[in-house]
């Protein structure tokens, strides 16, 4: 079958077949969840306090333990001795390991940013030397981009790498700031600009002379993961040890970003489910005015909306991990050319990477506030695990690049993909503007289940190009500084991802069950996202629609939106009561 292009959800009907859910997972996919969920009650959890405190010691130790298991090796080639398994797998270990909090962050950054530069741009001798260790934990990586003065901005760095004059070596000189693992790891991946501009990557030796490290970070949460400065003076790395080619590590940086990304909204997916299995018991148990604080529509109706947000999250992580697995799965890691394809199968899905990125980070912010809300003052006690996970969420929006840098990349990626021909996004807002011309239906009926919220999505999508279309056609290429219309553009195109996501899994799980009651919970919570998030796109169309045009231009461009928008209410009222007496009963997360 034809790869699904990255981006194309914009201005395609997906087929929900192609379409990966937790529900397609294989029995052998739920035994790797369940061996990684075991090591955390069994290994972790024991030790959750000491870890807490950053014992550098113990969690050398657990690391190596989960190396032994497999967890650290999922990504790495057998052939380079890791497992080498799918990247679903991969995803689920991601996603259950984050109940471990600070632990979690140690073992993402090691095998995620740590080690996959090497699995996907380093040479044959490279991955031989390093990836066999880094699989078992043997050695640990760190990752090394962020300096003092350039954290967006990444290729502003200013670490330097100099050739020596016999050639054999690179000089590497600077500083790299809040570096996770650089308490205990024994490889970096260090970006540094060759002669001060070839932007390029080395792999560092924790041992070599040069090589020294500034205090730990005092941070407001992730306490227990170790956060260093990295300090390199003089330090010199063999020629071998240059990652890719020279003035070429944007590609690495940026394309392992991504990865970074996507499985960063899988943890958050993770901790989302944590949190809403904890405030559901604390609300199955804590009384006031003679009732289980349950019973009350108030929290019954943070425990709805936590649930629906956490099952959108749910739906778009496994859908991107199967588009990941389809792109990366079948990647010959003998060829010398595995570093090109690489860095292209990474940045097809560069869009949906980001889109995971910011829904997924801001998911687990608001759960995890609701949680705390939940629990009332005892949510602000440390006792109490909501109030780390509340603590510990907030980086996640500053981590593999801020929010805001983020929504930049959404519709400018998208923007520079159309222009190079591989998305056909002006054909179609052209067509669409044809469309537009003419008269629109006064209403339409649904008849069946999310026959209303499939038409709303693709009113979305309309809205989308509608906008795309006039802000390129009012800005042209100084649109790049029109960030307020280009996060508009971005939360637009994050909604409709999210609601589609869910929609698709939703169908699955109707046609599955043959309409049945098993997938009522799928339906209600698709139904009253979809239509809450359609307001938010009208609010955002007519947002952008004022800042680009003005009088009778505008008076028209909003006209044709109030008949994009028309929508039948629904009783979101009664479907989230129906949602959360189902979380009450289940005391979890639940579909």
């Amino acid at each position: 079958m034809t790869r699904i292009a990255g981006g194309s959800f914009i201005i395609e009907e997906p087929d929900d077949q192609r379409v990966f859910t937790p529900e397609d997972l294989t029995e052998e996919q739920r035994m790797i969840a369940q061996t990684t969920e075991d090591f955390v009650e069994g290994e972790i959890a024991p030790h959750d306090e000491a870890i807490e405190k950053l014992n550098y010691e113990l969690t050398v130790e657990l690391l190596r333990k989960a190396g032994e298991l497999g967890l650290l090796g999922a990504d790495v080639p057998e052939a380079y001795g890791g497992l080498g398994l799918d990247k679903i797998s991969s995803t689920l270990i991601g996603e259950k390991l984050s109940k471990a909090s600070s632990f979690a962050l140690s073992v993402g950054a090691h095998v995620g940013i740590g080690t996959l530069p090497i699995v996907y741009f380093g040479t044959k001798e490279q991955k031989e030397r390093y990836l066999p260790e880094l699989a078992t934990g043997e050695k640990l990586a760190a990752y090394c981009l962020t300096e003092p003065s350039s954290g967006s901005d990444a290729l502003a760095a200013k670490t330097t790498a100099r050739l020596s004059d016999d050639g054999k070596h690179y000089i590497l000189n600077g500083a790299k700031q809040f570096i996770t693992n650089a308490g205990f790891a024994d490889l970096f991946i260090v970006y540094a600009k060759v002669d001060g501009a070839g932007f390029s990557a080395f792999i560092v030796e924790r041992t070599m002379e040069g090589v020294g490290f500034g205090p730990e970070e005092k941070k407001m949460g992730i306490k227990g993961s170790s956060t260093r400065p990295l300090i390199l003076d003089n330090v010199h790395v063999p020629v071998e040890q240059l990652l890719g080619e020279a003035g070429k590590g944007h590609l690495i940086a940026f394309n392992i970003l991504n990865i970074g990304r996507y499985k960063l909204a899988a943890g958050c997916l993770g901790a989302a489910k944590d949190a809403i299995a904890l405030s559901a018991k604390y609300a199955n148990e804590r009384k006031q005015f003679g009732r289980l604080i349950s019973s009350f529509p108030l929290i019954g109706g943070k425990l709805a909306d936590m649930n629906i947000r956490t099952f959108v999250l749910e739906s778009m992580v496994y859908r991107t991990a199967g588009l990941f697995e389809e792109g990366l799965g079948d990647l010959d890691h003998a060829s010398p050319q595995i570093g090109i394809q690489s860095a292209k199968a990474i940045a097809e899905y560069a869009i949906e990477c980001s889109i995971n990125k910011v829904f997924g980070s801001e998911t687990l912010d608001f759960v995890a506030d609701e949680g705390v809300q939940i629990h009332g003052g005892y949510g602000y006690i440390q006792e109490y695990r909501i109030e780390r996970i509340y603590r510990d969420s907030r980086i996640n929006r500053i981590f593999e690049g801020t929010n805001e840098i983020n929504r930049l990349l959404i519709p400018g990626t998208l923007f520079k993909r159309a222009l190079k021909g591989e998305l056909p996004l002006m054909q179609k807002a052209m067509e669409l503007q044809e469309e537009l011309m003419e008269l629109m239906p006064a209403g339409q009926s649904f008849e069946e289940p999310l026959e209303q919220e499939a038409h709303l999505i693709a009113m979305a999508k309309k809205i989308f190009l509608m906008l795309g279309a006039q802000a390129v056609q009012a800005y042209q290429m100084a649109i790049e500084q029109e960030q307020e219309i280009l996060a508009c553009l971005a939360d637009l195109m994050i909604a409709v991802y999210a609601m589609e996501s869910a929609l698709l899994r939703a169908r699955k799980l109707l046609a599955a069950s043959g309409g049945g009651a098993k997938a009522q919970n799928a339906v209600d919570m698709t139904v009253s996202f979809v239509h809450d998030t359609f307001g938010k796109v009208d609010a955002l169309a007519k947002e952008a629609l004022c800042a680009m045009a003005e009088g009778d231009v505008l008076r028209t461009q909003l006209a044709i939106l109030k008949k994009l928008t028309r929508v039948s209410p629904v009783n979101r009222i009664k479907l989230k009561r129906a949602i959360a007496a189902r979380v009450v009963e289940a005391g979890k997360y639940v579909v």
